[in-house]
């Protein structure tokens, strides 16, 4: 019998429903499913994923500077000329031994549901779900059903993603009702695709969508990404969502936080810009020096590397030892064994990458690895789920800030 992603996480809240359940807590979470096509079964690098997962981020994000502007009629601040196009609850997430995964969790959609596994994305912020009427690119993917549902309504707009390379997905615009652990939004604004991107094939992407958590302002056709529409309609305990990356129960928690996943006070981050979860990098330290120093970051829960502009990412590695690989532009290389120490400066609290995911897997007998932070062609850094996994990370969206704290 074949089983979907969207079936496994399904499943899961039915295996500990009989484990002793605690005192209800002001929230709720989704279980998360994790999913890595970034390096093969013997952890050697997949260089053609690894460039495809790079693309897609890239694209994504400097979409959602363009949208950005076409929605507010001013350009972000971080958008530079020439960069091109591109109750309340938790979510338990499925997890598997390597950090180099995405992550997904469930939603149900329409009325009767169906579900369908989500990129939960603080990189984006719109919802987007193959449709029925999708073409091969949509393949081995639940598909969205308007016609099947009783509270589906057709906005009359299409729906356009460029990707890099010249690949989009496009589709069409629709309301309908969409649920995740017993909070539902009515009416919420998604994008139903009738063609895939290749990085949204299932082989790279075994997820059936992706939804936006970023502000409204990034959104690609204006509307109320869903955990605003949540929050406005009063189905959250507050206004918050955190995400925990690690060990044996990686969860999103909605409405609140969860104490049990965390230790110590928090390290609060004011957002410098609404659009991203945008926050300011005090310093960006290697092996205990100070080697750069106030940058612009996002959070970005939807990417697993680190992304930096070019000469910043050279000048870490030269602190650190890493040296430009020979197997593509923006990658660097250095000892599978190697114990450095790169630290994020938030609030002058440092926050250091783990050891574990200093680099994303081998690519020679020579005992030499591809480092997890990468030039990236976007003027600013972007913080994947590789530095997320060491941390407890939570979204104000009232107070407009990210909170860090230790693992439990």
């Amino acid at each position: 019998m074949r089983f979907t992603l969207t079936t496994v996480i399904t499943a899961l809240p039915f295996f500990v429903t009989g484990a002793p359940q605690p005192a209800k807590q002001r929230g709720t979470a989704i279980p998360l499913s994790q999913f890595s096509s970034l390096v093969h079964a013997d952890k050697g690098v997949n260089f053609e994923a690894l460039n495809s997962h790079i693309a897609l981020t890239t694209a994504k994000i400097l979409r959602g500077l363009d949208n950005f502007e076409k929605n507010t009629g001013t350009s972000h601040p971080l958008s530079v000329k020439g960069t091109g196009k591109r109750d309340s609850g938790r979510l338990p997430i499925t997890t598997l031994s390597d950090p180099f995964n995405r992550w997904f969790g469930t939603i149900s959609v329409g009325t009767p549901p169906r579900n369908f596994a989500v990129l939960f994305d603080t990189g984006s912020s719109d919802l987007i779900l193959p449709h029925i009427q999708c073409d091969h690119s949509c393949d081995g993917h639940n598909l969205y059903d308007s016609e099947a549902s009783l509270t589906s309504a057709e906005l009359g707009r299409s729906f356009a993603a460029d990707f890099v390379g010249g690949d989009t997905a496009f589709g069409y615009q629709y309301t309908d009702n969409v649920t995740t652990v017993g909070l539902t939004v009515t009416h919420q604004t998604l994008c139903a695709a009738v063609h895939y991107s290749q990085g949204l094939g299932i082989e790279r992407f075994p997820g059936d969508g992706l939804l936006g958590m970023a502000f409204q302002a990034m959104s690609r056709y204006n509307q109320s990404p869903f955990f605003q529409s949540l929050v406005a309609e009063g189905q959250t305990d507050e206004p918050v969502f955190a995400f925990r990356f690690a060990g044996p129960r990686p969860e999103l928690y909605i409405g609140g936080t969860n104490p049990d996943m965390y230790t110590g006070d928090f390290t609060w981050v004011v957002v410098i810009f609404q659009g991203y979860w945008q926050l300011n990098i005090d310093s960006v330290m290697g092996d205990g020096r100070n080697v750069l120093t106030n940058r612009a970051g996002v959070i970005d829960t939807g990417t697993v590397p680190i992304y930096g502009p070019p000469s910043d990412v050279a000048a870490l590695y030269a602190a650190i030892g890493g040296l430009p690989s020979r197997f593509g532009q923006g990658f660097y290389s250095l000892p599978c064994d190697m114990v450095a120490n790169i630290s994020f400066i938030f609030s002058g609290t440092p926050f250091s990458i783990p050891v574990a995911v200093y680099n994303i897997g081998s690519f020679s007998l020579q005992g030499q690895c591809v480092g997890v932070v990468v030039a990236g062609t976007a003027p600013f850094w972007i913080i994947g789920t590789s530095f997320l996994s060491s941390v407890y990370t939570v979204f104000d969206l009232s107070n407009e800030r990210v909170g860090f704290a230790t693992l439990a």
